[in-house]
C-alpha cells in the first residue's frame, strides 16, 4: 500500500491551484481510469484532487447553435441526452459502444477524454514500457500486438488510445475548454492529442496543472451521421477499428464530410486523406475505398494486426455507403 493525500478543493480554480503547487497531485474524477492504476502499481501519486462534487455537470445549448457540455458529465446521461440523441447520434451510439452500463453510469466526459492509451504492457508493470518509464523499451514490438496501432505509432510506443467517444467528438469538430493556473483555453480536440514520437509518456498536450472543464460540441454540419464500432465481442471491449462519419451528399456530389478513426493509433484519427478524397465527387463504393486507401497509405501494422488494413478498409467503405444511401432518401441525421 503505498500512502497519498486526498483534497477535495470547493472550486475548480481551487483545484487546479492544489494540482500546481504540488508536483505529485493528479486530478480524480469517476476515477474508473486512474483507480485501475493505482491498483496496478502503474501510477502512485502523492496526492488525489477530487473534483467529482464539483457543479460541472451540465448540459447547455450555446450561442452558435452547439452544446456545451460539463466534464462532469456521465457517460451515461451525455448519451441519453435528449439534445445529443437528437443532434448528435453518432456521440450517442459512441457512448453506449463504450465500457459496460456500470463504467458510464460513473465515467465522467473529461475522464473519458484523458484516458491512458490503452497497452496490456502499460498496465503490467513487470514488463519494461516506454509509457510507464521513459527509456525502458516497449515490450509490446515483438510482442502481442492485436490491438496496437498501424497510425502514428513510433518506435517507442505503439499503444492505441482506447475511447470511443472521443473518436466521435473528432469527427464533429468538438474544443475542450481548459482551466489552468494562467486562466480558462479552448483547445481544439485535435490538437489535444500527441503521437507517441520518442516521448509516449505523454498523452496529450496539456499540462499536468490543466483541467478539462467542458466539452463545446459546434452544430453537426453533415445530413447524416454514424458511429461504428468493430471489436472480439458484442459488449465490454476495445475497438478493433471503429469509424465515426458525417456525410453530405448534393446533386450526386459529396458536399461535406468529417471522418475519425478509433482504435489505429495512439490517438483518435482524424482521417483527413480520407476526406479530401471524397470532397467533391460522387459517392460510390470504389470511391470510398479510394478514400480508405488514401488515409492508410503511411500505415505501419505490425506482424499481429496487419488485419486492421483491411477490416478499417471495409468498416469505413460499408459507413460511406450506408450514409450516401441514407441521403439518397432524405434521412437525416
Amino acid at each position: 500500500m503505498r500512502p497519498f493525500r486526498y483534497e477535495r478543493p470547493a472550486d475548480p480554480r481551487s483545484a487546479v491551484a492544489v494540482v500546481h503547487d504540488n508536483p505529485g497531485a493528479v486530478f480524480l474524477a469517476g476515477g474508473t481510469n486512474l483507480v485501475d492504476h493505482l491498483k496496478l502499481g502503474v501510477a502512485a501519486p502523492d496526492m488525489l484532487v477530487d473534483i467529482s462534487h464539483l457543479p460541472l455537470d451540465d448540459i447547455d445549448d450555446t450561442a452558435d447553435g452547439g452544446v456545451r457540455v460539463g466534464a462532469n458529465v456521465r457517460n451515461s446521461d451525455l448519451g441519453a441526452h435528449p439534445a445529443i440523441r437528437s443532434r448528435y447520434p453518432m456521440l450517442a451510439r459512441a457512448l453506449l459502444a463504450g465500457a459496460s452500463p456500470q463504467i458510464r453510469n460513473t465515467a465522467t466526459t473529461g475522464g473519458n477524454l484523458l484516458q491512458r492509451t490503452r497497452c496490456v504492457y502499460f498496465r503490467d508493470v513487470t514488463t519494461p514500457c516506454n509509457k510507464r518509464e521513459p527509456g525502458s523499451g516497449c515490450s509490446a514490438l515483438g510482442g502481442y500486438t492485436r490491438y496496437h496501432a498501424v497510425l502514428g505509432a513510433s518506435d517507442a510506443c505503439v499503444a492505441t488510445h482506447p475511447s470511443d467517444m472521443a473518436v466521435a467528438l473528432l469527427a464533429l469538430d468538438a474544443e475542450a475548454l481548459v482551466l489552468g493556473p494562467a486562466g480558462e483555453e479552448t483547445v481544439p480536440l485535435e490538437q489535444l492529442y500527441r503521437l507517441p514520437d520518442g516521448t509516449p509518456e505523454r498523452d496529450t498536450t496539456l499540462a499536468r496543472d490543466q483541467l478539462i472543464v467542458g466539452v463545446h460540441i459546434p452544430p453537426p454540419q453533415g445530413e447524416t451521421s454514424a458511429y461504428r464500432k468493430v471489436r472480439d465481442r458484442a459488449a465490454y471491449a476495445f475497438a478493433l477499428v471503429s469509424v465515426a462519419a458525417e456525410l453530405t451528399v448534393a446533386d450526386d456530389t459529396i458536399t461535406e464530410c468529417r471522418i475519425a478513426f478509433g482504435g489505429v493509433a495512439h490517438k483518435p484519427w482524424r482521417a483527413h486523406s480520407a476526406e479530401e478524397t471524397l470532397l467533391g465527387k460522387a459517392p460510390s463504393d470504389a470511391l470510398f475505398a479510394d478514400a480508405a486507401d488514401a488515409e492508410l497509405a503511411d500505415a505501419r501494422p505490425l506482424d499481429g494486426n496487419a488485419f486492421k488494413l483491411p477490416l478499417l478498409r471495409r468498416t469505413l467503405v460499408a459507413v460511406l455507403r450506408d450514409l450516401a444511401e441514407r441521403n439518397e432518401r432524405g434521412e437525416s441525421r
